[in-house]
């Protein structure tokens, strides 16, 4: 990978490892769905508009919207739904180790749905991170902890994830990967107003709470996205994922400095089994399945 690849996707991680702190501090005065509406509402308009600028809006077939539909509703309605209150309840640094637990689940969904071999080296690299995800949700402790409810909310987000990846890939064998994204942004920001409906009339917004959805929308869903896919173009798929790696590691220096949120050792062992899974699922030989 080039260098200048390099800086941009650790830019995009390191964009990616910072929303977590700014959900956290959104969702203190305002509700997670709420707020996920309004990051899609904001981008998903400038996602379209750069689509069309860059002339890749195409016609879908009609055959093909319910896995549009399930595309948006995964990879956007309630992944957030799920993602947003999940950080409500679990820490910023909690979110995003588990979050990339995504990985894992596609790989496996990856095995029983699109029959792709899953070796003995994908095995331990899935083993390997769920124990990490032990160690993040239990601290150590085999009591039920406060933060639990958001841990497995946000370990639900991950699988939503995984589906929208293993839909997603069926798509892009005839569509691009920007417009994907941006039809899943569109769709599934229609998807969410059964759920903000009734809020909408009353919510009042701070700038504080617009400075949160303005970081989400323009550098998260907007700036981060068509940063990722243009890195996806000029370098290997897998040396790009490896970066996602990097995304807890900015989220829990943060998460520390902004938030004073406390990394004990268990978060450390946690996540050390987390990224090394991750790195040796992902790491795979070419030809050998995911990856």
């Amino acid at each position: 990978m080039q260098k200048e690849h390099a800086i941009l996707v650790s830019i995009v991680a390191l964009i990616w490892g910072g929303s977590f702190i700014a959900v956290k501090i959104g969702v203190e005065s305002i509700s997670p769905v709420t707020l996920a509406f309004f990051r899609f509402a904001v981008a998903s308009p400038l996602m379209f508009l750069i689509l069309a600028g860059k002339g890749k809006i195409v016609r879908v077939s009609p055959n093909e919207i319910p896995l549009l539909i399930v595309l948006a509703l995964t990879g956007v309605t309630l992944l957030y739904i799920l993602q947003f209150t999940g950080i409500k309840y679990t820490s910023a640094t909690n979110s995003a180790l588990l979050i990339n637990t995504n990985v894992l689940f596609i790989a496996i969904f990856s095995w029983i749905f699109l029959k792709e071999t899953f070796s003995y080296r994908k095995l331990m690299g899935v083993l390997l991170a769920f124990t990490g995800a032990i160690f993040v949700i239990s601290k150590g402790s085999l009591s039920i902890s406060p933060s639990m409810k958001g841990d497995m909310l946000i370990l639900l987000s991950a699988i939503c994830w995984a589906v929208y990846s293993i839909v997603g890939k069926k798509l892009l064998e005839k569509y691009d990967a920007l417009s994907l994204t941006t039809y899943a942004f569109v769709i599934g920001t229609f998807l969410f107003i059964p759920f903000v409906y009734h809020d909408l009339w009353s919510i009042k917004i701070t700038i504080k709470e617009w400075a949160v959805i303005l970081y989400l929308a323009l550098l998260c869903s907007v700036f981060a996205y068509v940063a990722w896919y243009y890195a996806l173009k000029r370098a290997d798929a897998t040396e790009v994922a490896i970066f996602l790696n990097l995304i807890p590691l900015f989220t829990m220096f943060l998460a520390h400095l902004v938030l004073k949120e406390r990394i004990t050792i268990f978060t450390l062992i946690g996540a050390s089994f987390i990224i090394y899974g991750i790195y040796v699922t992902l790491s795979e030989k070419k030809g050998e399945g995911y990856g």
